[in-house]
């Protein structure tokens, strides 16, 4: 690090040295003023820069910076800031990440940027990340790493000491791992723990010491590996091949890592954001991706009106009415996006499936029978003493009760027959549910109230 950098009193300052340093190619100052950051802070400065500042920056760090910056945004945007650049510089920063990341990151490419970048690395490498690839995301083979602390059968616990001491960059992605066995056919036979090393004779064959190893295969599915790593305190979980050959290990903070992103790209999807969406994208970019489910949300909201257009004389009649709507409509959705978060979350735990509908049903019906009459009778009392009129009060009351069960069984149900059609439940369950209970509440507000119209006049 440059010692002699200015402190940085201010965000605007920072902001204007970099750029300076990067119109300047200032290598060393951009390292330095880097270094001082936190990589969400660091993060934050690289994408307010324009584009060829960007990739001035991302040329004249170091690859281990570049690299780390890279890792710290979503994939969506880091592989878009690898895309900026030449190719050769970014192997450079690619050979810095372990397997996972790269597969991760070059999935995200457009296929000739991803082509280019994979014809330049070290073949070895470039084979592992191809067949990462080949597994879905949320999976063992898709969240693996390849480099893993093998060793053979025939060392000796000086072997692996020897093998631990060496200033090595490989035996630092190990990441923890304790050494696990295989044969001479690279089949995985046990696993030996760092303190069972420490605790032996160094003459001693690690086959003396090892113990069977817990294993899962590439197919096995994110919920499988967060059971194992709920039940035991394992950093890592070997995966092996139909053949018991050892194909990579699926790190603790790995499985943890994809279940927060899992979480938040729900979260977002349930908000209409169907991508990775950042401010430093494009803004043409962010408004087309947005105005595609926006677009779609304005032909449901159209049904829905249509239902209050069906009874406009009711409304002339009795224009009170019309206070409650929203309120009726908001509530019972606030419920059903309750039941959607719930199957949503089982979903993703493998708790629920598919052809669990009805079950699903049955047990969101009693919650929603009894919420609603409790929701009903509240929204009924506040009605009448609103307006004076226990009939409106019946109305109002009875219409939330009806759509509260509607709506949480629609919103228990929904994603899960949408999981079966093979569409994605977080993104298409919230307008759905959205449009059915605005349309139902408008329908069983104005319905009841015109069959309560001599009471309610």
């Amino acid at each position: 690090m440059n010692q002699h950098v200015a402190p940085i009193e201010s965000d605007l300052d920072l902001s204007e040295e970099l750029q300076a340093a990067a119109t300047a190619g200032d290598a060393v100052r951009l390292n330095a003023l880097f270094e001082r950051l936190s990589l969400s802070e660091a993060l934050r400065e690289l994408l307010d820069l324009d584009q060829e500042d960007r990739r001035t920056v991302l040329t004249l760090i170091s690859p281990e910076m570049a690299a780390d910056l890279v890792e710290e945004a979503p994939h969506e945007t880091g592989a878009g800031l690898l895309e900026e650049l030449e190719t050769a510089r970014a192997v450079q920063i690619i050979d810095e990440m372990d397997s996972d990341v790269q597969a991760d990151l070059i999935g995200g490419m457009e296929d000739a940027e991803a082509e280019a970048i994979l014809s330049q690395m070290d073949a070895e490498d470039a084979a592992d990340v191809r067949r990462l690839s080949e597994y879905a995301d949320d999976t063992a083979g898709g969240l693996m790493m390849t480099e893993v602390f093998e060793c053979q059968d025939t060392m000796t616990v000086s072997d692996v000491i020897k093998v631990l001491a060496k200033d090595d960059e490989d035996v630092d992605r190990y990441r923890g791992q304790h050494p696990y066995i295989v044969d001479k056919d690279e089949k995985l036979v046990g696993v030996v723990s760092l303190r069972g090393l420490l605790a032996t004779k160094r003459s001693a064959l690690l086959t003396t010491i090892m113990v069977k190893p817990l294993s899962v295969q590439p197919e096995a599915e994110i919920s499988d590996l967060q059971d194992i790593f709920d039940k035991y305190d394992f950093l890592g979980v070997p995966v092996v091949d139909a053949d018991g050959i050892l194909l990579g290990v699926v790190s603790r903070d790995a499985v943890s890592q994809a279940l927060l992103e899992r979480a938040e790209s729900e979260n977002l999807k349930l908000q209409g954001v169907v991508s990775d969406e950042l401010r430093s994208m494009p803004t043409w970019l962010r408004s087309r991706r947005r105005l595609a489910w926006l677009s779609a949300n304005i032909v449901l909201n159209m049904i829905a009106a249509s239902v209050i257009s069906a009874y406009e004389e009711t409304l002339v009649a009795v224009i009170a009415i019309a206070v409650f709507l929203p309120m009726v409509s908001d509530m019972s959705g606030c419920s059903g996006n309750q039941a959607v978060g719930v199957t949503m979350r089982e979903l993703s735990l493998g708790l629920v499936r598919p052809k669990d509908a009805f079950e699903v049903w049955l047990k969101e019906v009693s919650v929603g029978v009894i919420n609603g009459i409790a929701l009903g009778i509240l929204i009924g009392i506040v009605a009448w003493a609103w307006k004076g009129s226990p009939a409106l009060g019946l109305v109002i009351g009875a219409a939330l009760a009806l759509n509260t069960i509607l709506a949480v069984s629609i919103g228990g149900v929904v994603p899960l027959l949408l999981k079966r059609i093979g569409q994605d439940p977080a993104v298409a369950s919230g307008p759905l549910l959205t449009t059915v209970t605005d349309m139902a509440g408008f329908f069983f507000v104005l319905s009841l109230a015109t069959l309560m119209m001599p009471w309610l006049v």
